[in-house]
C-alpha cells in the first residue's frame, strides 16, 4: 500500500479528489501546520514538566543538575521523530460513494465514511489551532464507533471539505 507523504498532494489538489485516471483515489496529506503546532506543545509541556519535576532536585544536585537533563532531552527527540512519523501517516482522500481517513504508524487504521451514513459535520478550531491558522473536521455518524475526525486542516479546506460532505451526506440520505 501506498503511504503517500505530505508533498504528493496539499489541499489544493483537493478540487478533483474523486480518483485519478487509474481509478485509484487520490490521498490529500495534512498541512505542515500541524506537525509545527504539535512540535511547539511537546516542547512546551516536556520543559513545564521537566522544571517541575527536576528544579529542586537540579538545585540540590548542583553541578550534578545535567544528568536531570537527559531523560527529558532523550524524550524530546523521541517524541520529535514520532510526532513527525504519525504527521505523514494521515491523509484523506474524497470517493465516489464515501470518504476515507488513513492513519497510523505501528497501527494502520483506515476509516471510511459512507456519505449517505453521516448524520453531522462540523469544523472546530481551538485557541492554539486558530493560532497556527488550523481547524479539524468532525464527522458524526447513526454509531458512534464510526465518528471520524480529520485534524489540522486550513481552515478553509476544512469549510469546503464541510459543505461538500454535507452536500453529498444530503443527497446520499435523501432515500432512506
Amino acid at each position: 500500500m501506498d503511504t503517500g507523504s505530505p508533498q504528493d498532494t496539499g489541499p489544493d489538489a483537493s478540487q478533483s479528489t474523486i480518483e485519478a485516471a487509474g481509478g485509484e483515489p487520490v490521498w490529500i496529506a495534512l498541512p505542515p501546520g500541524l506537525l509545527k503546532m504539535r512540535r511547539l506543545l511537546l516542547v512546551v509541556w516536556l520543559g513545564l514538566i521537566t522544571l517541575a519535576a527536576g528544579l529542586v532536585p537540579g538545585l540540590l544536585a548542583g553541578p550534578a543538575w545535567a544528568a536531570f537533563a537527559l531523560p527529558p532531552l532523550a524524550l524530546l527527540v523521541w517524541g520529535w521523530v514520532m510526532l513527525e512519523r504519525n504527521w505523514r501517516s494521515w491523509r484523506y482522500t474524497e470517493r465516489a460513494d464515501d470518504l476515507l481517513i488513513s492513519r497510523g504508524v505501528l497501527w494502520r487504521e483506515e476509516t471510511v465514511v459512507p456519505y449517505g451514513r453521516m448524520q453531522l459535520v462540523e469544523v472546530t478550531s481551538g485557541p492554539v489551532e486558530r493560532h497556527f491558522g488550523l481547524a479539524s473536521v468532525q464527522l458524526h455518524t447513526a454509531a458512534a464507533w464510526t465518528d471520524a475526525t480529520i485534524p489540522g486542516l486550513d481552515p478553509a479546506e476544512a469549510e469546503r471539505l464541510r459543505d461538500r460532505l454535507t452536500e453529498l451526506g444530503e443527497a446520499r440520505s435523501a432515500g432512506l
